[in-house]
């Protein structure tokens, strides 16, 4: 149970949440994602002027990459929110807001790899819909740490208490320091986070997407924006990196400790799988063409083979043992 009854006069840090590395290695990874999915949604539209829109066999290595950082982001969205849940009878308002920023950055960054490989989440129904169901647990997650954020400030609950004790501050305790635009912004997040989701859920599951590229040039733009908004108010806000709305009793979140120095290690991780791939000790499958989904393999008349198939591998059928 939260200890509501005696407001202390600050907070200790939380290196695991709002430390320098933990933040450095979120917004790195958003970084790269998003520039990944950058590289594979904008030459679209070049290709869609040419005579070979075929994509280009660096692809095969730049999606494994991005959609390894797509499972990554809806993953660490889930965790991190389901932990400061958890948490929430000891954890103080200013983590539970940075925590809940961050969640925002690895949604938008998820929905902006969505954009990128929306054709190879399509491929298998099982997937796709597991990816659903992920993409509606973070929601859930989201709107409840949007609603916990609302009624904090509705409250007035001081900054120093768990966030837990804005659904049990007495009225005397309560001390409103935040105007109507605080109010205005975590409605319009909330009701932003549910507009988005129900796009996403369209875009993931229609097969016949009308105006397919200008939909992921606009909201691949829109979620680096919220991804930079995001970071931009984090690290502002941290002890590392900006100025706190709240007392801290240490330094506790400057520090470069094992957990921080671990975080960033981490980001290491992607370059063994590049490895891997260009070595060819991993099966990527190629990139899918918008063709594929309208021009079936044979339509009964033999000159009409798709050309997909080489002659090599039409030749390989045919070659006697």
């Amino acid at each position: 149970m939260a200890d509501c009854t005696t407001i202390p006069p600050s907070i200790p840090s939380d290196a695991g949440i709002s430390g320098a590395g933990v933040l450095l290695s979120s917004t790195i990874t958003a970084a790269l994602a998003l520039l990944l999915s950058a590289s594979l949604v904008l030459p679209e539209f070049r290709r869609s002027t040419t005579t070979h829109p075929r994509p280009p066999p660096s692809s095969t290595i730049r999606r494994k990459l991005l959609n390894g950082y797509s499972d990554q982001q809806i993953m660490v969205g889930i965790g991190i929110q389901s932990v400061g849940l958890v948490k929430a009878s000891s954890l103080s308002a200013y983590h539970f807001f940075i925590i809940w920023m961050l969640s925002l950055l690895s949604m938008a960054t998820h929905n902006a790899t969505l954009l990128a490989l929306v054709r190879d989440f399509q491929r298998d129904r099982v997937l796709r819909w597991l990816r659903q169901g992920l993409m509606f647990v973070n929601l859930a997650l989201s709107c409840t740490f949007g609603v916990y954020v609302l009624q904090a400030k509705v409250q007035g609950l001081p900054a120093t208490l768990p966030i837990a004790c804005a659904w049990t501050l007495a009225a005397a305790e309560k001390k409103t320091t935040v105007g109507g635009l605080d109010y205005v912004g975590t409605i319009v997040t909330i009701a932003g986070n549910c507009v988005i989701f129900a796009l996403a859920t369209w875009y993931l599951q229609s097969t016949r997407q009308r105006f397919f590229k200008t939909v992921q040039t606009v909201g691949l733009g829109l979620m680096a924006a919220i991804a930079i908004g995001a970071a931009v108010r984090v690290f502002l806000l941290s002890q590392a990196f900006g100025t706190p709305d709240v007392p801290i009793s240490d330094q506790g979140e400057k520090s470069w400790s094992f957990g921080q120095l671990l975080s960033m290690l981490m980001l290491i991780l992607p370059v063994v799988s590049v490895v891997e791939i260009l070595r060819g000790e991993i099966a990527v499958a190629p990139p899918v063409e918008e063709e594929e989904d309208v021009q079936p393999l044979f339509d009964g008349r033999m000159a009409d083979i798709n050309p997909k198939m080489t002659s090599r591998s039409y030749v390989a059928r045919v070659e006697p043992v």
